[in-house]
């Protein structure tokens, strides 16, 4: 006979008893096979982590002003122009020029502050800022990027870009 048990499972009963099991027994093994038959890309399981990462409630989000791509007039026989990229988070700019060979900006105003450029499935990288709040990157961004700027006790992240 077939019934159903208190949680809504149905329940075998053999020779007058119920056949109990247990839900989260089968959870954890239904897990395991999963993880044998269909594991989650390394690659997305980053991806995962970086943007769980980026989930800082106290981050300010600098929006972009400018982009070269969309914003500047063609100059006549420029090939490969760099990118040149204005994002603005209250009293605070960000001005990035991008090539083939990294990235290049500054701070405005001038401050002590920490760069990391995050994109893909790859780690942040860490870029110096001096003390007139220049830096540079010898490592083109290859896809989407952002930059998470620390200053002071603020945070700042950059919208996404696509290099």
């Amino acid at each position: 006979m077939h019934g159903m048990d208190g949680d809504g499972f149905a329940a075998d009963e053999a020779d007058g008893e119920d056949v109990d099991f247990d839900v989260a027994l089968l959870e954890e093994e239904l897990r395991r096979a999963a993880a044998i038959l269909d594991p989650v890309p390394t690659e997305l399981r980053q991806l995962a982590i970086e943007a769980y990462a980026l989930h800082d409630l106290d981050a300010q989000i600098a929006e972009l002003a400018f982009d070269s791509l969309v914003d500047a007039i063609p100059v006549r026989g420029a090939t490969d122009p760099p990118r040149m990229l204005t994002f603005r988070a209250g009293e605070l700019t960000v001005d990035v020029e991008v090539t083939g060979e990294g990235l290049m900006g500054q701070v405005l105003p001038p401050q002590p502050a920490r760069i990391e450029v995050l994109g893909g499935p790859q780690a942040a990288a860490q870029v110096p800022v001096d003390a007139m709040g220049r830096f540079t990157s010898a490592a083109p961004p290859t896809g989407p990027f952002a930059l998470r700027l620390r200053a002071g006790g603020d945070v700042i992240v950059t919208e996404w870009l696509r290099a």
